[in-house]
């Protein structure tokens, strides 16, 4: 990761090290002309050194003939010597424009110190006419060099010229590259700092927006931050809050759901209540005297009335005690036989029931008021309309994890769109039920009470009919229903 302290000191080593590059540049190419003006220079000091050697020679080699001791000819050597090391010198500056003439000005200075020792040894001998004549031949060959240097620099300046010019145009080359150098460089310096900057306020405009964002309550929009510094830390943080937020606010919603979900069923359970009241007056008033009736009728030998009323009086009492309380599936079998009693007394043999029940089964628990409802909405609809009747089918298999309940019967069958309403939970008037309880209010019952929505199937059969399938969970996954009947 690279932070933002980090790209400034990049961005400052980048401008340091383009700096340092033009100046060594700069002093690379001002050493370079200036070590061509010094080489040429010295070629001029070294010509001039010969001119000067040879006429301090010849200086000396007078005072010696004149005064001829060991401090004079010490001197003489010292001169000589220095004549010979500025012709090593010249040696070295031959090339093709000088060769010739540089050969000449050798032998010149060659000449030269010849006729000095020439001079000195006729000295040592006592001639003094061949020691004069071979000084004035020295002096003469001095005046040659001096005038052999100045053509010589004369030569040397026309080679050069050439040089010159060039020194003269690369300058100006140079000029125009350090212009040329000085515009890219700074074209670059503007788009890496352009860059450099984006790196720092793109993060920061996206954070920004981000923030307004969630100022405006879109908490479900991931915050996304291109970055790699000490701002992508914040947005991670800033991340993390939006999720915790989000969270915080899903879970307000999902209570709010929870809380209407169960004002709903208080409601629902109040409505229920107050359905079965109106047909609960005085009920302990009726059952007294429905139990009358019962053995009065048992006294005079009709049984079958008896048994109508101890049925009735069964499933009277069933209806007030249990309608908000968990009950086994056996009771509300045996709630439903009791019913189906009663139907069968009044329609007699245009009624027909068909039991295929496992008995393992019935030990699941359910909310009470499930099936009487939804077969007596089958004898209503199927068997009552009917001439001939009907039959109505209960069926209860164990599915593994669940118990299936099926109730079948062979009438013309339901609308499509009455399907959709009772699986969506839309409240059906309870047509001539004994109950007060449609057939929507028990779908809504069995999805609080299992906690689950996938507890009911309705469907036409092929052959004629409605089939309704119960999938009763053998556990409960939600204890909601009794909290609300302890509410209620």
């Amino acid at each position: 990761m690279i932070g933002i302290q980090r790209k400034i000191w990049t961005l400052t080593a980048l401008i340091m090290f383009i700096m340092a590059s033009i100046w060594i540049m700069l002093t690379y190419y001002n050493q370079k002309t200036q070590d061509q003006y010094n080489d040429i220079l010295q070629r001029y000091l070294h010509m001039n050194e010969v001119t000067a050697s040879s006429r301090q020679t010849v200086n000396s080699l007078n005072i010696y003939l004149l005064t001829p001791t060991e401090g004079n000819l010490s001197s003489l050597k010292r001169n000589e010597q220095l004549l010979r090391e500025a012709r090593s010198s010249v040696a070295l500056l031959r090339n093709e424009e000088n060769d010739f003439a540089l050969t000449s000005y050798m032998n010149l200075i060659d000449s030269l110190l010849e006729a000095t020792d020439r001079s000195v040894m006729f000295q040592s001998e006592r001639e003094n006419e061949d020691s004069s004549k071979a000084f004035a031949e020295a002096t003469r060959i001095s005046r040659y060099i001096s005038e052999m240097t100045l053509q010589l620099i004369d030569i040397e300046l026309n080679t050069y010229e050439r040089f010159y010019r060039s020194i003269i145009e690369q300058a100006e080359e140079l000029k125009k590259l350090g212009i040329w150098i000085l515009l890219s460089i700074t074209f670059g310096l503007l788009l890496f700092a352009y860059w450099f900057s984006l790196s720092i306020t793109r993060p920061v405009e996206q954070l920004t927006k981000a923030a307004q964002e969630l100022a405006k309550g879109k908490f479900e929009r991931q915050i996304v931050v291109n970055s790699s510094d000490e701002i992508y830390f914040l947005a991670t943080t800033f991340e993390r809050m939006r999720v915790s937020i989000n969270n915080l606010i899903v879970e307000m919603q999902e209570k709010a759901r929870l809380e209407s979900e169960l004002q709903k069923s208080r409601l629902l359970l109040q409505e229920s209540q107050l359905r079965s009241l109106q047909s609960q007056i005085n009920p302990h008033f009726l059952f007294n005297i429905l139990d009358t009736l019962s053995k009065k009728s048992f006294l005079e030998g009709a049984e079958e009335t008896s048994d109508l009323l101890v049925s009735v009086a069964g499933l009277l009492r069933y209806n007030l005690k249990r309608l908000d309380r968990a009950v086994t599936l056996h009771d509300e079998v045996r709630v439903m036989r009791q019913y189906m009693e009663i139907q069968s007394a009044r329609f007699t043999d245009r009624l027909r029931l068909v039991t295929e029940i496992d008995e393992r089964c019935l030990s699941v628990q359910m909310p009470g008021l499930t099936l009487q409802p939804i077969v007596e909405n089958a004898v209503i609809h199927a068997i009552e309309p009917s001439e001939s009747g009907g039959t109505i089918t209960v069926a209860i298999t164990d599915e593994g994890d669940r118990v299936a309940v099926e109730i079948a019967d062979d009438g013309p069958g339901m609308d499509e769109d009455k399907i959709r309403g009772i699986l969506e939970e839309r409240e059906m008037q309870p047509e001539g039920h004994s109950t007060g309880i449609g057939f929507g209010n028990v779908v809504r019952r069995l999805r609080l009470f299992y906690g689950v929505t996938d507890v009911i199937d309705v469907e036409n059969r092929p052959g004629g009919g409605v089939r309704v399938v119960l999938k009763l969970p053998k556990t409960r996954r939600s204890d909601t229903y009794d909290k609300t009947a302890d509410r209620g």
